[in-house]
């Protein structure tokens, strides 16, 4: 896609626009200036606050321990003083590429030399009966948070519908918050798409010891109440609610680039610097779908990769592309347990136990022909650290030895 490198002085100035005002948006302006980018840089969101943190939503900030102006990735000043204008509470509806303009709402064109698309994802919609009744909550920005707050109280009965991150993170909040929490998963597992078997079985362990209910192979049917939740049916069987969280994934904002022409197949489609079929136009972050290390198309939701391709992206910009080739790495907060992910691991990987769950400490290592693929560490920080080192690396280890306690994880890379 890229067909050669850019001079410098070509892609310095000029009019850069950056659509969708999350962390991989934050992260270009700062990169880009750091870079040395010369010219205007105009930053458009929907929502009405400059970027700032999605993670703290449903662990801390849900909570109430995480104040709201902790959020915020960058202060007012750094986008004063890096020169970028915001552009808050405003909708792009369109892209011209014939004329390099983005259209806004209210019919509004601006010009551009160079296009970054940061659009992100949304939550994926509940589709069943009485999925739109007052009390029925999503939990994707501030406002998300902010609605479910309101009934977010001690003895109100929350039907989560999903068991992964999200719905598992809102349902250690609610049982800390003394909520009585139902978890209904349509898979066989808590995570199932995140994490291996026994991982699942700890988390699940830990959610009933809480006191969550969790209710799995069962999918949210119907939601049924006088104008607002007071009941849902799941597997046939009915369960009263107050409120219902859904939490069954997301979907990659990729539709202004699809009717602008560009490739999008759950995702915008980029080369390995980010740049999309149009020399010009760029995209970074959970609405991508780029090659990852293994060689395979994929599209990754996490901070990680929403940070890397930003900074990736302004190289590219400024002409100096550098192969994105980063380890993915994920984390999810459960009541005092931090689980970090490294890596990507696959069912037929061969996996060591380092510690015991018993302990609430322990770490599972993926071995795929004897390298080190991936890692899930529970409470777990040098092994994710050293185990995401030697993931860069591929690395081979002795099972025997990753299982040992005795020998520390830092004589693992050696």
């Amino acid at each position: 896609m890229i067909s050669g490198r850019a001079s410098p002085r070509a892609t310095m100035t000029g009019k850069l626009i950056i659509v969708g005002a999350g962390q991989a948006a934050a992260q270009a302006v700062q990169s880009l200036r750091a870079e040395g980018f010369s010219g205007s840089i105009t930053l458009i969101g929907e929502e009405a606050y400059a970027p700032y943190q999605r993670p703290p939503l449903s662990k801390a900030y849900l909570l109430g321990t995480f104040a709201r102006a902790r959020l915020f990735l960058k202060p007012d000043a750094f986008y004063r003083e890096a020169g970028c204008t915001l552009m808050l509470n405003t909708s792009v509806t369109a892209l011209h590429r014939g004329e390099k303009t983005v259209e806004l709402k209210d019919g509004t064109r601006l010009a551009y030399d160079k296009l970054l698309l940061t659009t992100g994802t949304r939550a994926r919609k509940l589709n069943c009966p009485g999925a739109g009744l007052s009390g029925v909550h999503y939990l994707r920005d501030i406002a998300d948070v902010d609605g479910l707050q309101a009934g977010f109280t001690a003895g109100k009965r929350i039907a989560i519908a999903g068991g992964g991150y999200i719905g598992l993170e809102v349902a250690a909040v609610g049982a800390k918050r003394g909520l009585d929490v139902t978890v209904f998963e349509a898979m066989d597992r808590l995570m199932a798409r995140a994490v291996s078997a026994p991982v699942s079985d700890f988390f699940a362990a830990e959610h009933e010891k809480a006191g969550v209910k969790l209710v799995l192979r069962t999918g949210v049917e119907a939601i049924e109440g006088d104008g607002k939740v007071q009941r849902l049916r799941a597997g046939g069987k009915m369960y009263d609610a107050d409120m219902v969280l859904v939490g069954i994934g997301a979907l990659p904002n990729d539709e202004l680039a699809a009717a602008a022409g560009l490739a999008a197949e759950d995702g915008i489609v980029v080369d390995q610097n980010g740049m999309t079929g149009d020399e010009v136009i760029f995209a970074a972050g959970d609405c991508t779908r780029h090659i990852g290390r293994e060689g395979t198309a994929i599209r990754l939701e996490c901070v990680q990769n929403a940070i890397d391709q930003a900074k990736h992206c302004a190289l590219a910009i400024m002409g100096r592309p550098n192969t994105y080739s980063e380890v993915p790495w994920f984390w999810s907060d459960q009541y005092d347990l931090k689980l970090q992910i490294a890596g990507l691991a696959r069912p037929n990987d061969r996996t060591v136990l380092r510690g015991d769950p018993a302990s609430r400490k322990f770490a599972i290592f993926h071995l795929r022909e004897g390298v080190v693929a991936a890692v899930e560490a529970v409470n777990a920080g040098p092994e994710f650290l050293i185990g995401k080192k030697l993931i860069t690396d591929g690395a081979k280890v002795v099972p025997e030895k990753l299982a040992d306690l005795s020998i520390p994880m830092k004589q693992m890379a050696l």
